[in-house]
């Protein structure tokens, strides 16, 4: 299945990400992508000062997709969780289309295990750059940290925002306003996802 590529790919990006600025090694004979995968789990667990937590039920995650996007349609509505080596990732994803129109809202708990840097990179460092017809800039949503960029030539624009340090809900719009994109997050309860245990 796509989804289960795509979040098993998460998980080995993260962890290689976990990974970096670690020790050098000398050089040695390749391995294979599962023998790098389990050996980068134990040194991101040897390294890692809290023990991964189970991840929410992906239902629960669904539950909170809204029913439209600021008065947009949605299409499509779906769920899944997965895990390795004692990582787990769930995540729901919501499309919603009206002519040429899209958004996409996925909401995804990563356990916080530290996985968020395979999903909020940005998280991590400061940026606001502006041209004349795009920008993009950390910023906050209701006191968390969040992640926005808009190009007006093209109307794409996504905002995002980490919740408790496990939370990642990010909202992406195609050929849209960015008020519409900013309206459809409003419409996500991150209070009760906040929550979620």
């Amino acid at each position: 299945m796509k989804t289960s590529r795509l979040l098993l790919a998460l998980l080995a990006a993260t962890l290689l990400l976990s990974n970096c600025g670690g020790k050098k090694e000398e050089k040695e004979e390749p391995k294979n992508d599962l023998e790098s995968l389990q050996e980068m789990a134990e040194k991101v667990g040897k390294s890692s000062d809290e023990a991964p937590k189970e991840a929410v039920d992906a239902k629960l995650l669904k539950e909170l997709l809204p029913a439209d996007a600021d008065g947009m349609p949605r299409k499509e509505a779906s769920s899944e969780k997965a895990g390795a080596m004692g990582f787990q990732v769930s995540t729901a994803q919501g499309t919603y289309r009206e002519g040429d129109s899209s958004i996409e809202v996925v909401i995804a708990d990563v356990a916080g295990t530290g996985a968020i840097m395979g999903m909020a990179a940005w998280a991590m460092v400061d940026i606001d750059k502006e041209t004349d017809n795009s920008y993009e800039k950390t910023t906050t949503y209701k006191d968390n940290k969040a992640f926005e960029k808009y190009d007006k030539n093209n109307k794409d624009g996504e905002i995002a925002v980490i919740l408790a340090n496990r939370f990642v809900v990010t909202v992406k719009g195609n050929n849209v306003e960015m008020d519409k994109v900013k309206s459809t997050l409003d419409a996500i309860d991150l209070g009760k996802l906040a929550d979620l245990k």
